[in-house]
């Protein structure tokens, strides 16, 4: 078992920035891949980002160039620095964890066992 609690989350204007923090307990040396998913009201949760134990990412287009995907180990915490917001943007974050790597690929978010609670981001105009 993994435990995820996210943090960070917040009410900014569009073009500001934010960075979401995700501490994972538990059996932490299983989590060969990390993400960050989002879910807007009335929408599909989505990919934001995805980060394998080797450091190797993948983003969804709508977010690349804006945000940055990281991690230290050492702290077990997962990070997305989310930079240039917009209001669309705005949504419940949640972090997610499973063993096998994605090698570079963003996964769906089906096949993530592990979630954190989530953390609200309002991005205004």
């Amino acid at each position: 078992q993994v435990q995820l609690v996210e943090s960070g989350g917040g009410s900014v204007q569009a073009g500001g920035s934010l960075r979401l923090s995700c501490v994972a307990s538990g059996y932490t040396y299983s989590a060969n891949c990390m993400g960050w998913f989002r879910q807007a009201p009335g929408k599909e949760r989505e990919g934001v980002a995805s980060i394998d134990s080797d450091g190797s990412t993948a983003y969804a287009d709508s977010v690349k160039g804006r945000f940055t995907i990281s991690q230290d180990n050492s702290k077990n915490t997962l990070y997305l620095q989310m930079n240039s917001l917009k209001p669309e943007d705005t949504a419940m974050y949640y972090c997610a964890a499973k063993r096998e790597r994605s090698w570079g690929y963003l996964p769906r978010p089906q096949v993530f066992p592990y979630w954190g609670q989530g953390t609200q981001v309002t991005v205004s105009s």
